[in-house]
């Protein structure tokens, strides 16, 4: 008789634990996916995964100009053409050698460019876009930060931030590199680092 309720209350207390640990795994699982921030995912030709959380509240316009660009399979099969480890990596340029763009430019959302609302820090994780002098000229390439650099804040659209995959980007970042013949910089990859696709995972 003792064995027999022994067994039937520690069974009831195991169902109830595992109940609790259940609804807990999904409150967690619900918190963690219902951010509502939009979602994209790089994928390396290696199949390398990166998963990054947008902000449209800081940089509206770059958010929507990368997600319409992934979304139309602009940056399939482009590359990650500048690396400099505990700086930055950057990639998105159709001709892969920094001079590319898309066809378009967008405004420089960033506060030395009068743009207030953008308070985002390039620090490790955090993605930006690249730009020239013209503080307008963004267009598609884009870069992701590998160290923290104060100096690039409020001169640089920062728009999101590395939420999986921090062992991808310094892999990425470990890539032997060599001088890039025009600037004398040490950045350019000895072998080949490709973005299979950019997917975007939610808007």
């Amino acid at each position: 008789m003792f064995k027999s309720v022994f067994k039937k209350t520690t069974a009831l207390l195991l169902a109830a634990i595992c109940t609790v640990s259940f609804a807990a795994g999904c409150s967690k699982s619900e918190t963690s996916e219902s951010t509502g921030k939009p979602k994209v995912q790089i994928e390396m030709e290696n199949g390398d995964k990166m998963v990054f959380e947008l902000y449209p509240e800081f940089a509206p316009e770059t958010v929507n100009n990368f997600v319409s660009l992934a979304e139309s399979g602009f940056y399939d099969g482009l590359t990650f053409h500048r690396i400099i480890k505990n700086f930055m990596i950057q990639g998105g340029d159709p001709k892969g050698d920094g001079t590319g763009d898309s066809g378009k430019t967008i405004k420089g959302e960033f506060s030395g460019n009068g743009f207030e609302q953008n308070t985002l820090k390039h620090t490790k994780g955090v993605i930006s876009m690249a730009r020239s002098q013209d503080p307008d000229s963004a267009s598609c390439q884009f870069f992701i930060m590998h160290g923290d650099t104060a100096s690039l804040d409020g001169q640089y659209a920062a728009f999101g931030k590395l939420i999986s995959g921090e062992d991808i980007l310094d892999k990425i970042a470990d890539t032997p590199v060599k001088a890039n013949s025009l600037t004398g910089e040490e950045s350019v990859p000895t072998e080949t680092v490709k973005i299979k696709t950019i997917t975007v995972l939610s808007k």
